[in-house]
């Protein structure tokens, strides 16, 4: 077994103990990370070692898909790469399903895995892969690192990668031999990444183009957002008279009370909203891609289209007019582009819409003020209409993929710091989500809404809330079939039901074996005071909704 520190040696007359394992936590600590998401093994023991005492928090999750996603939705609320480490082979693929996430959803993370001994390369050796064969589509940076003094560099260049432009993951190999090596190198600054900004003529040419439009609208959407860029969006809004809509779970990026905010441009749209973003003669996505959810299966706009009425802004160059031609390609972050457009004297649009704007909300109220009456003893839309009357306004809501979510991203009034949704549409995502919300916010209600199926990707994570003491309140809705799947095989193929049914736990029975809070509802009626009695019990608890499977969307059943 090799020694947990390196043998002493001299450095320019200097006795040095420290370890490339140790160098690479320093590496950490200057890029101010607060905590790493893992699941231990022997590839990485001199950076477990290093992370002892070094004041960085180790979270240590039970499947390492659940950590990588924790690690996404840390880097979603800050902004900065969340940090993930696995080890080699079988803890890199599954921990494959967050980089995914990332790359899609645009999110900065770095994920560090255990490797081999550098001379065991090329043999097959226990748990070899080529990382960069395997992650080289869904990363933005897959590199190894085989000198230990070339730590500060690589994880200097991995930040600005994640960071830059579109942000996504980054993933670095390391092989366990070199995390051995004794170093004397020191870590580097911590990385500031360039926020590129508008010009002055591209500046004047879309306030020409926006003072002549009839009906524009902003569709915000992306990443590389904050508090005062989302305030700023809100300035802008409201000074031209301009509606707001969001693009796929992006909700938070815009305040669903705001006077001008026109929806969610998603799966499910509200069929105004469609019309309004067909006939808006200067649209502008603000920071988002318009990928195939929000597009509506890319039908919204013309491929590539003649450009005469899109306005593209985004981080990433290479974003812009990748799908779509754009009349006006801005290369700016959200908050360069507002503050530019803040910048400017008012009189530079003299034009105001705010009577569409008031028609847009308008609209969006009529559509998600009243969830429709559902089928069955438990309905989703009694279960939202709770949620949204009974939580905090600054709780944090959590979900993965399913139908279930197609009630919680209609009907829920969100604003900004209170989602964590993946864009990706990966099942799984809410409870790993939960843990790292409540990690990053413990003084927030952090609640976790998940479909039977998505939980049961992720639901071990949950112990991991129980061991920390988090506060986060899961609800699972169990429907006992893989809803989605379900809805479109009865369309498609009806009556042949394959491969959608489940049998389930008692979750309630099961969440209590951790001793703490849960409870299984099967009435309406009793939704409301189970769930204002886990919101004032500290620490995680579990509510496990008996629903009704013909209940299956808005005002549709599975019979139907």
């Amino acid at each position: 077994m090799a020694p947990s520190k390196p043998t002493r040696i001299l450095v320019n007359g200097v006795k040095m103990t420290k370890s490339a394992g140790d160098l690479l936590v320093e590496c950490l600590k200057a890029q101010n990370v607060e905590r790493v998401f893992c699941v231990p093994g022997e590839s990485y023991l001199a950076v477990l070692d290093g992370l002892y005492g070094s004041g960085i928090e180790t979270v240590v999750a039970r499947h390492e898909g659940g950590a990588s996603m924790m690690a996404e939705a840390d880097g979603k609320m800050t902004g900065r790469p969340g940090v993930c480490m696995v080890t080699r082979g079988p803890g890199a693929t599954n921990a494959a399903s967050g980089i995914h996430i990332a790359w899609q959803d645009s999110t900065p993370m770095v994920l560090f895995v255990g490797q081999i001994g550098r001379e065991m390369r090329g043999r097959e050796a226990f748990q070899e892969m080529d990382y960069r064969a395997v992650f080289g589509s869904v990363a933005k940076w897959v590199e190894e690192i085989d000198i230990a003094e070339r730590i500060p560099e690589i994880v200097s260049h991995a930040w600005h990668v994640a960071m830059s432009g579109r942000p996504g993951p980054v993933v670095l190999a390391l092989p366990e031999d070199m995390l051995r090596d004794a170093v004397s190198t020191i870590a580097g600054p911590k990385v500031e990444v360039a926020s590129p900004a508008p010009s002055t003529d591209v500046m004047e040419r879309f306030c020409d183009k926006l003072a002549r439009a009839k009906r524009p609208l902003i569709v915000a959407g992306g990443s590389r957002w904050d508090a005062d860029s989302v305030e700023m969006l809100e300035q802008v809004s409201e000074r031209w008279g301009l509606p707001v809509a969001v693009s796929f779970r992006r909700q938070q990026v815009f305040d669903a009370n705001h006077p001008n905010y026109a929806g969610d441009v998603g799966l499910g749209i509200n069929p105004a909203l469609r019309e309004r973003v067909s006939q808006s003669d200067c649209l502008m996505l603000l920071g988002c891609r318009f990928s195939e959810n929000p597009s509506q299966g890319f039908t919204l706009l013309d491929i590539p289209g003649k450009g005469d009425r899109l306005v593209h802004i985004h981080p990433g160059p290479e974003e812009l007019g990748r799908i779509y031609a754009p009349g006006i390609a801005i290369n700016a972050t959200p908050a360069t582009f507002l503050a530019s457009l803040l910048g400017l004297q008012e009189d530079a649009v003299s034009a105001n819409w705010q009577e569409d704007a008031t028609q847009a909300h308008a609209q969006y109220c009529e559509w998600t003020d009243n969830p429709p009456d559902g089928v069955g003893a438990v309905t989703m839309s009694h279960v939202i209409s709770t949620i949204r009357d009974k939580l905090p306004k600054n709780a944090i809501l959590c979900n993965g993929a399913g139908n279930y979510a197609i009630w919680l991203h209609r009907f829920y009034r969100y604003r900004w710091g209170t989602q964590l949704a993946p864009t990706s549409g990966s099942m799984g995502y809410g409870m790993p989500a939960g843990v790292a919300a409540a990690k990053r916010n413990p003084d927030k209600p952090v609640v976790v809404l998940a479909g039977d199926g998505c939980f049961q990707m992720t639901m071990q994570e949950f112990g991991v809330a129980a061991e920390h003491g988090l506060n986060v309140k899961v609800i699972v809705c169990d429907n006992g079939i893989y809803g989605t799947i379900r809805m479109h095989q009865e369309r498609e193929y009806p009556g042949r039901v394959s491969g959608t049914r489940m049998k389930n736990p008692d979750f309630a029975a099961w969440a209590a074996s951790y001793g703490v809070g849960a409870w299984t509802v099967d009435k309406n009626e009793g939704f409301a005071s189970v769930l204002a009695t886990a919101l004032d019990l500290p620490g995680p608890c579990l509510i496990h909704l008996k629903l009704d499977a013909r209940d299956i969307a808005p005002g549709r059943t599975i019979d139907a």
